[in-house]
């Protein structure tokens, strides 16, 4: 990573510098200026599942960051469907740069969480007029018991029916009441987090990965 620790005098602090590293030749330089406020760096913030808690972070030219101590919830876009709703974290499931932060359950960008599909399943119910995940022997999918609909709105579900196209991997976790999704903001940062449902090719090299960690 970028932040570094290193000794000037008695004084140790986070510094981006790169006074104390070595030369290309492997020569070491000779340090001729002390630190800049420009360059610090400060402690991750290691953002955990829990409560809703951000501090505010005051920073160089008077700006702020929110640094996300906790966080339980998020807004997810279900890219396919331009579908957007806030919902619960569950869970931290991987982690390409480190296990430890999925033991941990720390949640940083592109972390691959377990979401709660709830307002998902409620939405395309009602865009649909169609219960998706709902466990039934027969068929997983089924309409929504008929309520008093006008003509107009009859006519409208019927013609999105004729595009409607549902991945079976979704659907499978529909069933189980929970979503793979990528977290594409940045909690410690913003003090937020937002991200997307895993869909299609992705989806599949994420469940990949996942399988053989299991494995070893």
């Amino acid at each position: 990573t970028w932040v570094f620790l290193y000794r000037a005098g008695r004084k140790m602090g986070i510094s981006r510098d790169s006074r104390h590293k070595h030369r290309a030749t492997g020569g070491r330089r000779k340090i001729h200026q002390k630190k800049r406020q420009k360059e610090l760096g400060r402690q991750p913030a290691m953002t955990k599942i829990g409560v809703k808690r951000v501090h505010p972070v005051r920073c160089l030219g008077g700006n702020l960051k929110f640094r996300a101590l906790r966080l339980e919830t998020g807004n997810f876009v279900w890219q396919s469907e331009a579908s957007t709703r806030k919902t619960r974290i569950l869970d931290v499931v991987y982690n390409a740069s480190n296990n430890e932060l999925v033991r941990t359950k720390t949640l940083v960008k592109n972390s691959i969480i377990v979401i709660d599909a709830t307002p998902f399943k409620q939405w395309y119910a009602q865009h649909y007029g169609v219960e998706i995940g709902k466990k039934k022997k027969s068929d997983k999918t089924e309409e929504v018991a008929e309520t008093k609909k006008s003509g107009h709105v009859k006519a409208k579900l019927a013609s999105r029916q004729t595009d409607r196209v549902l991945d079976p991997h979704l659907e499978e976790q529909f069933s189980a009441g929970r979503l793979f999704a990528c977290i594409s903001s940045r909690p410690g940062q913003s003090g937020r987090c937002d991200g997307y449902i895993l869909e299609g090719k992705e989806l599949e090299f994420y469940k990949k990965k996942m399988e053989k960690k299991k494995k070893a």
